[in-house]
C-alpha cells in the first residue's frame, strides 16, 4: 500500500513539474530570420531629357555597306513612351554595276551623300539585367517608329523607319543602347521605282539631363 502512494505521489510531481515546459513547447513558434542580401541598383535620373550619339553600319540597297554616324535627341512622356529626333549621315560606296563594269561612276561625290532626319515615338518594355548576385543593371527593350526624309542621289525620299533595341542603364544618367533599324523609301535610281530597305546596326550611348 505505501508503495503504491509513492507511485502516485512521484507520478503527481513529475506532472506538476514538465507541466509548464509542456505548455511552453506547445505555445512557441520558431521563425526563421531570413537573410537579406543588399542589392546595388542603377536608377533613371528624374529627368526626361536624353541625348545621344550613334555609330554604326548601313547597308543601302544596291550599295555596299557604310559607316554611319548619327545624334538623337529624346523626351520620355511616361515610363514606357518617348519621342525622338535622329539625324544620321553616311557616305555610300559602289553600286555592283560600278564595281564589275570598271566604268564612268553612277554618282558624283556629293550624290553619295546620305543624310536621314526623322521623327519618332517609342514604346520601352522596362526591365533588370543581373550582372552579379549584388549588382542589378536597369535595362530596357525599345521600339521606335519614325517618319522622316533622306537625302540621297542628288533628291529627297519620305522614309518609314522601324527600329528594335536594347540598352542598359550603367548610371543613374549614362546608358549603352544597340539598336536595328529598318529605313524604307521608294526610288528609281536603279531601273524601275522600288522600295527599298537599308538595314542600319547601331551602337549608341546616351545621356539623361
Amino acid at each position: 500500500m505505501e508503495i503504491r502512494f509513492r507511485d502516485i505521489f512521484l507520478s503527481s510531481m513529475w506532472v506538476v513539474l514538465l507541466s509548464p515546459w509542456l505548455a511552453y513547447a506547445q505555445t512557441s513558434v520558431i521563425e526563421p530570420e531570413p537573410q537579406r542580401r543588399e542589392i546595388s541598383e542603377a536608377t533613371i535620373d528624374t529627368e526626361n531629357v536624353e541625348i545621344g550619339l550613334t555609330l554604326g553600319v548601313i547597308s543601302i540597297e544596291d550599295f555596299s555597306s557604310s559607316m554611319i554616324a548619327g545624334a538623337r535627341l529624346a523626351y520620355h512622356v511616361s515610363e514606357n513612351f518617348f519621342v525622338e529626333a535622329a539625324y544620321e549621315q553616311a557616305e555610300s560606296g559602289q553600286t555592283s554595276f560600278e564595281l564589275l563594269s570598271g566604268g564612268a561612276p553612277l554618282l558624283t561625290d556629293d550624290e553619295r551623300q546620305y543624310r536621314y532626319y526623322s521623327l519618332g515615338l517609342g514604346y520601352s518594355l522596362n526591365g533588370e539585367t543581373f550582372v552579379t548576385d549584388s549588382w542589378v543593371i536597369n535595362s530596357a527593350t525599345f521600339f521606335v517608329l519614325s517618319a522622316g526624309s533622306t537625302e540621297f542621289a542628288g533628291d529627297e525620299h519620305f522614309t518609314l523607319s522601324l527600329g528594335v533595341g536594347y540598352k542598359v542603364l550603367l548610371t543613374d544618367y549614362f546608358s549603352l543602347r544597340l539598336e536595328l533599324k529598318d529605313h524604307l523609301f521608294n526610288s528609281e535610281l536603279i531601273g524601275k521605282e522600288k522600295t527599298t530597305h537599308n538595314i542600319q546596326y547601331g551602337l549608341g550611348a546616351t545621356f539623361f539631363f
